[in-house]
């Protein structure tokens, strides 16, 4: 698959949830541990109709990381998570078991 290799897919935990009362859409402001090496890096998604705060902290997820910088509402959005839309709400994709934060996708 050509140009796959050109993204920065990588495992983290999410250590912290909050609501991003200035986006424009109802979203969570989320911090994710990816380890040492990486750190704690922010994002914001919409994803308040398919999850609590609660149901998503210590949840692995899994994101993009060189996707630059973009403010959204109050979060500083330093990656983007992966998910799934589906007719309830958006579905985060998530490792079948734990794996070391930071873990590359490959």
């Amino acid at each position: 698959m050509q140009g796959f290799e050109n993204y920065d897919l990588r495992v983290g935990t999410v250590v912290e949830v909050s609501i991003n009362k200035r986006a424009r859409k109802p979203s969570y402001g989320i911090s994710i541990d990816f380890g040492d090496d990486i750190g704690i890096k922010m994002t914001s998604s919409p994803i308040v109709d398919t999850y609590t705060p609660e149901s998503i902290i210590g949840m692995q997820v899994i994101a993009v990381m060189n996707v630059g910088v973009m403010y959204i509402g109050d979060v500083k959005s330093e990656v983007k998570l992966l998910g799934v839309e589906t007719e309830t709400g958006a579905v985060l994709i998530t490792p079948h078991e734990s794996v070391v934060n930071g873990s590359r996708i490959y």
